[in-house]
C-alpha cells in the first residue's frame, strides 16, 4: 500500500499500465528472422522491453553498428504498425486506477521509450479524449530514460512540485530515470524485473498491483 498521496502520478506503459509483451515478442521475432538472428529467446527479448530499439537489439544482436540498427528500428516500427495495437491489453485493474485517480483530482500522465501515437492509438479507444494530462513519448525526447528528460519536461509542463509527483513503472530503468529527476519511484511487478532488482534503487513501495495507489 502507498501510503502517501500526490498531486500527479506518471507511469510507464509497457509492463506497467498495459502488456506489450505479445506484440513485442512478435514485432522483435520477425526483424529478427528477416536479419537472420537464431538462438534468442522470447524470454530474451521481453527482458529488453523498456530500452531503446537500438539499445535492444545491440543486448540481443551484439550489433553496435548505429546505420545497422536504424535500418533494424525501422523495420520494427513497420511491423509495430501492423501488429502492435492489437497485440497489447490493459492490465486487468488499469483503468479502474486512473478513474479513481482522476476522480480525486490529481494529475495523471505517461513517460514511456514507446512512440506517443502508438500509446495514443490504444488509449484512445479506452479512456476519453484528454482523459490523461501529458504523454511523453519515444519521439518527443532527444535522451530516452533513464535521462531524466522526459519526466522533467512532464513535470515542468504541469507545473507540479517533484516532492508531490509519483513515478511508477516496472524496469530498472524507470527506477534509475525517477532517481535521476529526483522523485519519488513504485515499482509494479507486472514485468521481467524481480522484487529484488527494484529495491536496489530508492522507492516508496514495490507494488503487485496498480490497486495499491488507491
Amino acid at each position: 500500500m502507498i501510503q502517501k498521496t500526490y498531486k500527479a502520478y506518471l507511469f510507464d506503459f509497457d509492463y506497467t499500465l498495459a502488456d506489450s509483451s505479445r506484440g513485442i515478442v512478435m514485432c522483435f521475432r520477425n526483424v529478427l528472422d528477416m536479419h537472420r538472428h537464431e538462438g534468442i529467446s522470447d524470454d530474451a527479448i521481453k527482458r529488453t522491453i523498456g530500452k531503446t530499439l537500438e539499445e535492444s537489439f545491440t543486448i540481443l544482436t551484439g550489433i553496435t553498428d548505429k546505420q545497422t540498427l536504424a535500418a533494424y528500428r525501422k523495420d520494427y516500427v513497420a511491423q509495430a504498425d501492423k501488429l502492435m495495437t492489437a497485440n497489447t491489453v490493459l492490465f486487468p485493474e488499469t483503468l479502474d486506477v486512473l478513474s479513481h485517480l482522476k476522480e480525486k483530482g490529481v494529475k495523471i500522465g505517461i513517460i514511456s521509450t514507446k512512440y506517443r501515437y502508438r500509446i495514443m492509438e490504444l488509449l484512445g479507444k479506452k479512456l476519453p479524449e484528454s482523459f490523461l494530462d501529458i504523454i511523453v513519448g519515444g519521439e518527443d525526447v532527444k535522451t530516452p530514460k533513464p535521462s531524466p528528460e522526459g519526466l522533467i519536461y512532464a513535470i515542468n509542463h504541469l507545473e507540479i512540485d517533484k516532492n508531490d509527483i509519483l513515478y511508477c513503472g516496472d524496469s530498472t530503468v524507470d527506477a534509475e530515470t525517477a532517481l535521476n529527476a529526483s522523485v519519488d519511484f513504485a515499482g509494479i511487478l507486472h514485468g521481467m524485473t524481480t522484487r529484488e532488482e527494484l529495491e536496489a534503487y530508492p522507492h516508496i513501495g514495490i507494488m503487485t498491483s496498480l490497486e495499491e495507489l488507491l
